[in-house]
């Protein structure tokens, strides 16, 4: 009787195995059917979203020679129209719209500024500029479960114009709960590239642990449509090479408390402007001076101990340190300099809960060395990038929550006291060197140039609507 139920078993379980493939077949055949049900009715459509604020700062600089420039109220307003669409559970479209501009036109009718890269890609929808709609991301994102078949490697994939501003730890200042992938000590710019991340908690029993390569290209070399030669999109030997990037981050340890993340990145062909040419032609054109590496190590920690009080446990502290390093070509001063030099900053941080249930009090300290340079001119402060700073920066900032989290308010102070100029220029000898501020106000009186600016301070109210 046993035998005849084992065969019988054996017989059901061959007869049910094409069954189930059937089956497997009519789920998917379902799936497609639903797929276009939704096209039809119109589930096809793009998700969206708005992230819309209206900010005022009175902004002031010190110059070496004790004089002051100031905007008093600078009005801006800020639109971002997210979308997204997901086609399955493992493929999705992510994409941003981003409009920057001051309150009516400017009384300089452009924002090209002397330097010639206020408007470079890098910081398109971070400066103020006109009415123009620019896209600030634009995406495709593939959820993989299994790395070339190691289903205890999941992975995911990217390729677009991704979300690099307003990274890790430099979220908490804008008031976003999460943040993008980048290290916000090194890296808030845009950035046309790819990334592939492969999780490996399973594998290595860490909680969080990931590791993520990314590549992009910062500028491509390439002429226009209908050029004289005919030679449409060729590289011009006359113009600087391609700028490419390629980097990692890798999270040995993140358990949503305790978050500890380390980039290294290389990046060729630094552009910058050259002083010589400068003087001599009187022309700004970008020259490649070399290429720049960085290490950057940064950890945070989402509540002190664990249900000791409502303040500790609401309390955030982060440190970050990081080191930059330039590879100039020869003959090339990059940031001044023919030598390899290395710069360094650290930055502090702590976020604590403020007087109601989502209110908070952030206050922030960074440093910069004299060599020091960041990929961080799309940080949003007007008066430049704190981050970048050769000296010291100050910030203390509150968000409070109007209607939920629909409308907030973002009140914030942020000071720098520049111990050398150049923290905000590119790579070249015109506006990256750095110079003690007393030193650059002497050789700007002797050749006939403005002083040099000292510190600078920057008092922001931002009123924000999401949806």
């Amino acid at each position: 009787m046993k035998r005849l139920t084992g065969v019988a078993a054996a017989v059901l379980l061959g007869l049910s195995m094409p069954a189930m493939a059937d089956l497997n077949d009519d789920v998917e055949a379902l799936k497609q059917q639903v797929r276009e049900l939704q096209k039809k009715t119109g589930g096809n459509h793009l998700n969206f979203s708005v992230d819309y604020r209206v900010s005022m700062d009175n902004i002031e600089y010190e110059l070496a020679d004790g004089s002051t420039a100031s905007n008093d109220d600078l009005l801006a307003n800020r639109l971002w129209l997210n979308m997204g669409y997901q086609y399955n559970e493992k493929l999705l479209f992510r994409g941003q719209l981003a409009y920057n501009k001051a309150f009516g036109d400017t009384a300089m009718h452009n924002q090209r500024n002397e330097s010639g890269y206020a408007d470079f890609d890098w910081v398109v929808s971070e400066n103020l500029d006109d009415n123009t709609i620019k896209v600030k991301q634009a995406y495709f994102l593939y959820l993989g479960d299994a790395f070339f078949g190691n289903e205890q490697l999941p992975w995911t994939f990217s390729l677009g114009r991704r979300p690099s501003t307003t990274g890790f730890l430099a979220n908490h200042r804008e008031g976003f709960d999460k943040a993008n992938s980048p290290l916000g000590h090194s890296i808030n710019v845009e950035f046309d590239g790819l990334s592939l991340n492969l999780r490996l908690e399973e594998l290595t029993g860490l909680t969080g642990n990931a590791l993520k390569f990314c590549a992009g290209r910062g500028l491509s070399n390439a002429t226009s449509r209908f050029s004289p030669a005919g030679t449409d999109y060729a590289k011009d030997p006359d113009k600087t090479d391609d700028i490419d990037m390629v980097g990692i981050i890798f999270t040995p340890y993140n358990d949503g408390q305790y978050d500890v993340k380390l980039q290294a990145y290389h990046a060729n062909n630094m552009i910058g402007l050259d002083m010589n040419d400068i003087m001599m032609t009187g022309e700004q054109t970008f020259y490649d001076f070399g290429d720049l590496n960085n290490v950057t190590l940064s950890a945070e920690m989402n509540g002190v101990g664990e249900f000791i009080n409502d303040f500790l446990d609401g309390t955030r502290l982060f440190a970050s340190v990081s080191m930059s390093q330039t590879d100039p070509n020869s003959d090339m001063a990059m940031l001044g300099s023919t030598e390899d030099e290395r710069g360094y900053s650290y930055w502090l941080g702590v976020n604590v809960p403020g007087f109601f249930d989502d209110d908070s009090f952030g206050f922030e300290f960074n440093h910069g060395s004299k060599y020091w340079r960041s990929f961080t001119y799309g940080e949003d402060t007007m008066i430049g990038s704190k981050i970048a700073a050769r000296g010291d920066a100050y910030e203390a900032y509150y968000n409070l929550p109007l209607v939920d989290k629909a409308l907030t308010l973002q009140l914030r102070y942020t000071y720098i006291d520049y111990d050398y100029t150049g923290s905000n220029g590119f790579f070249g000898n015109a506006t990256g060197t750095p110079m003690r501020i007393d030193d650059a106000w002497q050789m700007a009186q002797m050749m006939g140039m403005p002083p040099p600016v000292k510190n600078a301070q920057d008092i922001r109210a931002v009123i924000r609507y999401q949806f």
